[in-house]
């Protein structure tokens, strides 16, 4: 009687690992699987926002929600390489985040920064919501692609796709460090 309630217990304690672990695995925990940024206001504009990437097997989906833009008007956003927006004009956010070294170009050409983003349209209120995924950055620790701790910024004019090293955007208006939630 013993031997079987030792292997009884045994075998119960086996399958509630089991089902825990796949619960966890289930919910990501352990894991980040998303980060945000906090857009706050520079070069005395009043735009703010958030940007949230959230990793999956095609990339990084990336929801931006964006206000008090240029009515009816385009603006550049990018993932620049410093985490740093204390800057009143957000120069302290660096350049393009570009770990390849690559030219400056839009998205669906075969040579561009990484940090490139489609360039963002406000409606009559001075509102962008977008949604869309990138193949070129990650989440991924370690890995050269890996944009935690970099800044996301947007600009006061689109970017012309062309200009080099940036794409003509004009000032940073706004300006949030990628942080893991």
């Amino acid at each position: 009687m013993s031997t079987f309630l030792i292997k009884s217990s045994l075998f119960s304690m086996v399958i509630l690992s089991a089902v825990t672990l796949t619960a966890c695995q289930g919910l990501n925990m352990g894991r980040h699987t998303h980060a945000q940024a906090q857009l706050q206001a520079r070069s005395d504009s009043q735009v703010q926002g958030q940007v949230t990437f959230n990793k999956a097997k095609q990339g990084l989906r990336v929801a931006i929600n964006v206000s008090g833009l240029t009515p009816d008007q385009s603006h550049a956003i990018h993932v620049h390489a410093n985490g740093d927006c204390s800057a009143a004009d957000a120069a302290s956010a660096g350049g393009h985040f570009n770990p390849d070294n690559q030219v400056h170009g839009a998205n669906h050409t075969p040579t561009h920064h990484a940090g490139y983003l489609p360039n963002l349209v406000a409606d009559e209120q001075g509102r962008a919501v977008i949604e869309f995924w990138v193949k070129d950055l990650s989440l991924d620790n370690g890995a050269s692609t890996d944009i935690k701790g970099r800044s996301v910024v947007v600009h006061e004019r689109a970017d012309d796709d062309q200009s080099q090293p940036a794409g003509n955007a004009g000032k940073r208006i706004a300006c949030g460090v990628i942080k893991m939630v």
